[in-house]
């Protein structure tokens, strides 16, 4: 499957990532944000459009999971290992 190199979804742009160690991702990066406990957490709006690409990659056939990072950012990893 093609993967394209740029999506859009919910209004974030998500970048697709290829790195030395067979990573590949759509990562977006947002506002830092705090929870209760003072853990750094993605926006809300941004944590939703992972969840949405994550449905739609998941349509098309491909095994992904979103998972959040430090600093705002939001990657929707898709697993190469089939």
């Amino acid at each position: 499957m093609e993967l394209c190199e740029n999506i859009t979804v919910n209004g974030w742009d998500f970048e697709l990532v290829r790195n030395d160690i067979d990573d590949v991702f759509y990562q977006c990066r947002g506002e830092v944000m705090y929870d209760d406990d003072h853990d750094e957490m993605p926006e809300p709006s941004l944590w939703q459009a992972a969840e949405r690409l994550e449905e739609i990659l998941t349509k098309d056939g491909l095994k992904v999971y979103a998972d959040h990072s430090e600093k705002g950012w939001v990657e929707v990893t898709i697993n190469t290992q089939l």
